[in-house]
């Protein structure tokens, strides 16, 4: 801080840049991550970049039953959800600390 008190402008937009270009640099890296959840013991498994971005799904043949097809539906959906909540924490602790003393100031970055 100057005399008095003042924060030095150039100082704080220096550091925000700075901020700026570390978020950005730990989105691209997110979208580049892959990670995966699984359903019904890894029968089905959902793999998402760490933007939460549906990639790819693979369904073991065994559970493919034209009578039931409910179970199914289920595993795909317990296995995306399970990839989504681990693509959300690997975000929660790429850009926690980045976005962490924001506060409110950048919805959707926190």
């Amino acid at each position: 801080m100057r005399p008095g008190g003042q924060p030095n402008m150039q100082q704080l937009m220096k550091q925000a840049q700075k901020m700026q270009q570390q978020l950005m640099t730990a989105q691209e890296e997110l979208a580049k991550t892959e990670v995966e959840g699984s359903a019904g013991g890894g029968l089905v498994k959902a793999t998402v970049t760490g933007a939460n971005e549906l990639v790819s799904l693979t369904i073991d043949p065994s559970v493919v039953d034209p009578e039931d097809v409910e179970t199914l539906t289920d595993l795909v959906v317990a296995a995306v959800r399970d990839a989504s909540r681990v693509a959300q924490e690997l975000t929660a602790e790429k850009m926690g600390p980045l976005t962490g003393g924001l506060g409110g100031m950048m919805p959707g970055l926190g």
